[in-house]
């Protein structure tokens, strides 16, 4: 008997011609979440199988890194025996034995069509064999309290009930975009919904030091930590802003601060994609949310970068946002009270319905390309 994991991937499987390019990459995937832990990596007619140690223990830490991993739908702790019914119905009856539920019902896929008993046969006689070898249990085809799973491979594979995955597309199939980490709530819900896509994240986070904390660009460095956890890595970059933000609010209107500083950031974002071949910019805008959120201060920020920007959030509420952000392990880390660049600068009354020839004409007051080149020149790179 050996102990196996047992991966599903879903819309990978209707990829037609370039389903290969996908798996393949699952698999990259697969072994690089599973560093440190010993595996053997098998593909197999529309599924993955892991083969563990036994005797290492870490299956369950397998499985916990696992459901991170973008592409896999479900996965299921299995056990491998010999493609025989006799052993079959065995090693069933001791699952049966050892949980002692009320009900029970047996799943069946014959994947290897050479086996000479076909599926409805081999449900209906492992079943036969648990119900005439246990007192007081009975099929329940509806509700059953134990689901016992066979598949035929190339050999028996036997599961009880399967983990939900991540889902989405295996990470690197679809490009590299540059996410703005702030260290809010919104920002990294808005890099994890981009990256189940298939996007590799390189992140940008931008702070004011010394008027922000270390504490407040740890925060942030675990933010993208927890990222990473599904992604496989992200590539850091910490911008200053603070000679950008002085500067703005020496020679232009308080009110218009955080739309400039919004536009100096997406400049900067635009370079630093450019540098690391990315072709789309992620925030974690929801539109109407804040002062720069209205459409006209997006049609504004927008104006000054000539890439794509995702904003998967931009139709959801907060309490939509809050809950996302909880499965995925980063709220409790963004509610942390460190104040980040925007909140830090942010105006008693900021513009909210700004129009971009006057926001050209406070710009033509500054020193922008001067100010872009040190930001990004002086950032630091972090590999997370």
């Amino acid at each position: 008997m050996e102990e196996l994991i047992l991966v599903r991937y879903g819309e990978i499987a209707l990829k037609g011609g370039n389903r290969a390019f996908f798996i393949n990459q699952l698999v990259r995937n697969i072994r690089k979440a599973l560093k440190g832990i010993e595996h053997r990596i098998i593909k197999d007619r529309g599924r993955i199988l892991i083969e563990m140690q036994v005797q290492s223990g870490d299956t369950e830490e397998a499985v916990n890194r696992l459901k991170k991993v973008f592409g896999i739908v479900s996965l299921s702790r299995v056990i491998k025996v010999e493609k025989n019914l006799d052993t079959i119905k065995q090693r069933a009856l001791a699952i049966v034995a050892e949980q002692q539920p009320a009900t029970f019902k047996v799943e069946s896929r014959r994947a290897d069509k050479a086996f000479p008993v076909n599926s409805p046969e081999i449900c209906r006689q492992v079943g036969a064999f648990i119900l005439e070898n246990c007192q007081g249990i009975r099929v329940d085809v509806h509700r059953p309290e134990l689901l016992i799973n066979i598949e035929i491979r190339d050999k028996a594979y036997i599961y009880m009930g399967m983990e939900q995955g991540s889902g989405g597309l295996p990470t690197g199939t679809s490009g590299k975009s540059i996410l703005l980490l702030s260290g809010g709530i919104d920002s990294p819900v808005a890099g994890w919904m981009v990256a189940k896509r298939g996007v590799e994240l390189e992140a940008i986070h931008f702070h004011s030091f010394p008027y922000t904390s270390e504490r407040a660009k740890q925060k942030v460095i675990d933010l993208a930590r927890v990222l990473a956890g599904y992604t496989g890595g992200i590539g850091l970059h910490m911008v200053s802003l603070t000679d950008i933000q002085s500067s703005i609010n020496r020679h232009c209107p308080a009110e218009q601060s955080t739309i400039l500083t919004r536009r100096f950031m997406m400049k900067i974002a635009g370079k630093i994609a450019e540098a690391e071949k990315a072709l789309a910019l992620i925030t974690g805008e929801s539109l109407g949310q804040v002062a720069s959120q209205t459409i006209e201060s997006i049609y504004v920020t927008d104006s000054c970068v000539d890439m794509p920007v995702f904003r998967p959030l931009l139709g959801m509420d907060k309490v939509e946002i809050i809950n996302r952000a909880r499965n995925i392990d980063t709220y409790e880390l963004s509610i942390l009270p460190y104040e980040d660049c925007c909140t830090l600068f942010l105006p008693p009354h900021p513009e909210t319905r700004p129009r971009l020839e006057k926001i050209l004409q406070s710009e033509s007051h500054l020193e922008v390309r001067p100010l872009i080149e040190q930001a990004v020149e002086t950032r630091e790179v972090l590999s997370i």
